[in-house]
C-alpha cells in the first residue's frame, strides 16, 4: 500500500467532525489532564461498538493543542452518541463544564461538516490508510480518478504533475 497512489471512495453522505482541546495554562494539570484522558476512553467505547457510526479518526498533537478529525456515518450517529447519558461523552462534558470550562485553563472546540461524497476528494501517495482513506474504501487514483477535478466529477485534461514528472505546462503546447 505504501508504493501506490490511492484515493478513497465513500458511497453515502458522511460527517467530518473536528474536535480538540487547547491547554491555556500548562501548570494547571488538574484542569486539562481530565479533558485529555477523556477522549481515549470515548474512542475505546466507540471502537468497541460496530454500530456507533464512527468510521475513523486521526489525531494531531502540538505544544498546546490536540486536534482530532473524526469521520462519522451521519450527524444523527454523532448526535446520538454525544447526548447518551450511558456513554462516556456526556459525563465528561458535564465534568469539563463544572471544572475547567469556567476557569479558562483549558479550551475545547468542535466543528461539524456534513459532506456529500460527490463533493469531496482525496489522494494518498505512498501512505497507509489515513483519513477518508481509512474511513472509506481505498482505490487506485488512476484513469477517471487520476486528478482532483476528475474525482470531483469535473473533466480535466492532465494532472498538474504526472507520474513521469511532466507538468500541466508541458501539455499546453
Amino acid at each position: 500500500m505504501y508504493d501506490r497512489r490511492m484515493t478513497a471512495e465513500l458511497d453515502e453522505p458522511f460527517v467530518v467532525f473536528l474536535i480538540g482541546m487547547r491547554v491555556n495554562r500548562f501548570w494547571k494539570l488538574h484542569r486539562w489532564l481530565p479533558v485529555a484522558v477523556a477522549m481515549p476512553r470515548m474512542l475505546h467505547e466507540l471502537d468497541a461498538d460496530d454500530d456507533s457510526g464512527l468510521l475513523g479518526y486521526e489525531t494531531t498533537v502540538n505544544t498546546r493543542m490536540v486536534v482530532m478529525i473524526q469521520y462519522w456515518a451521519s450527524f444523527e450517529h454523532l448526535r446520538t452518541y454525544a447526548r447518551d447519558i450511558e456513554q462516556e461523552h456526556l459525563p465528561a462534558w458535564v465534568e469539563y463544564n463544572e471544572s475547567g470550562g469556567r476557569t479558562g485553563d483549558v479550551g475545547i472546540f468542535h466543528e461539524t461538516y456534513r459532506v456529500d461524497p460527490d463533493d469531496s476528494e482525496c489522494v494518498y501517495n505512498n501512505m497507509p490508510a489515513f483519513g477518508l482513506g481509512d474511513a472509506g474504501t481505498l482505490k487506485p487514483a488512476e484513469g477517471p480518478l487520476e486528478t482532483a477535478a476528475k474525482r470531483l466529477g469535473t473533466e480535466d485534461d492532465w494532472p498538474a504533475v504526472g507520474t513521469d514528472g511532466s507538468t500541466v505546462e508541458d501539455h499546453s503546447e
